[in-house]
């Protein structure tokens, strides 16, 4: 891979170069974030955003990730005074995106990967790690130190909204994703300049900072998993856990309604209605399942009272929307 360079600030330059992108300067830089060598609230010279080679041992870099840590670091010239995040997304598949403001200057530096979303609070049994969203918010400016705090959560909140849009979900329960499991995120600045106190959301700052990450962590997304871009209904829904062939087996216990894996989808294919009742039902159920439904109709058991009274369908394992929705369809055909 060709060496990229970029110039940020005065002094500082992006790199990227194998698998390393790195943000290094002549003069310490003030950092705040989770990285998973030399994270917290440090002064250094470089940040650095290590990928996984491919074939690399998973074993090798549990037990000791500081061998492929100061490896890539040399890479780059660096040997002291720096930090390091780790992922497993490609870093060619980086997205910069850069927002100027009168008195500081945001880049963000992403890579992210996201086929083992999850949902922060929820149970998750991990048996392997994969995906990561890793985030490099450079600030040439002076924040306060609680203005880099505010700025990462800032741009933490607007990576879940970018894995909202895609309608990412949990690999563990289908719930709405969050992240993945190994993400990292650090706000990284010069100190140059007027103070700067406010990082939040509604900030002037936080509104550059949350732009910057949200397009960043999309366009990164996208370089590395373009199947975000590119899922069907059924897709959708085997990401919610309901794939086609649970809803095959559970609607073809009530007689009359069997069908088979094959017909289905022919069914669905020949009527784009139905695709849409279906997604819009299991969006029904997420919120029938937090018990979140729209209060401006009583009584929503009404929509699916065919499905809840009858005891015919009582053996149907579904949530009870899709049920209602996938028993229409069949009968409609």
């Amino acid at each position: 891979m060709a060496l990229e360079e970029f110039n940020l600030a005065k002094d500082t330059r992006l790199i990227i170069k194998e698998n390393v992108l790195a943000v290094i300067c002549n003069t310490p830089l003030k950092t705040i974030g989770s990285a998973i060598f030399n994270g917290g609230n440090k002064q250094v010279k470089a940040v650095l955003n290590i990928g996984v080679p491919e074939g690399y041992s998973d074993l090798a870099l549990h037990m000791d990730p500081m061998q492929l840590i100061t490896s890539s670091a040399a890479k780059v010239g660096i040997a002291q005074d720096y930090l390091a995040m780790v992922t497993a997304a490609k870093i060619q598949n980086y997205s910069l995106v850069c927002k100027k403001a009168e008195d500081y200057i945001i880049y963000v530096a992403a890579t992210a990967g996201c086929s083992h979303g999850e949902s922060s609070g929820e149970e998750m049994a991990v048996e392997e790690i994969m995906g990561t969203i890793n985030i490099i918010v450079f600030i040439d400016g002076n924040p306060s130190e609680s203005c880099m705090v505010a700025a990462l959560i800032t741009a933490t909140e607007a990576k879940s909204a970018a894995l909202r849009d895609f309608d990412v979900r949990s690999y563990y329960t289908g719930d709405s994703a969050t992240g993945s499991i190994t993400d990292a995120v650090t706000v990284v600045s010069t100190s140059r300049g007027k103070e700067v106190v406010l990082g939040g959301p509604a900030s002037n700052l936080g509104k550059l900072v949350g732009h910057c990450t949200r397009k960043a962590v999309t366009e990164a997304l996208l370089k590395q998993e373009p199947i975000w871009a590119n899922r069907t209904v059924l897709d959708r829904l085997k990401e919610r856990q309901l794939p086609i062939e649970k809803l095959v087996a559970e609607i073809s216990k009530v007689e009359g309604l069997a069908v088979t894996t094959e017909k289905l989808i022919q069914m669905l294919k020949c009527n784009p209605q139905a695709l849409a009742a279906l997604l819009a039902a299991v969006k029904m159920d997420d919120d029938y399942n937090k018990n979140l439904l729209p209060t401006d109709f009583k009584d929503w058991n009404t929509v699916t009272q065919q499905t809840n009274d009858n005891p015919k369908y009582a053996t149907v394992n579904l949530p009870p929307f899709i049920k209602a929705a996938l028993i229409q369809i069949i009968k409609g055909n």
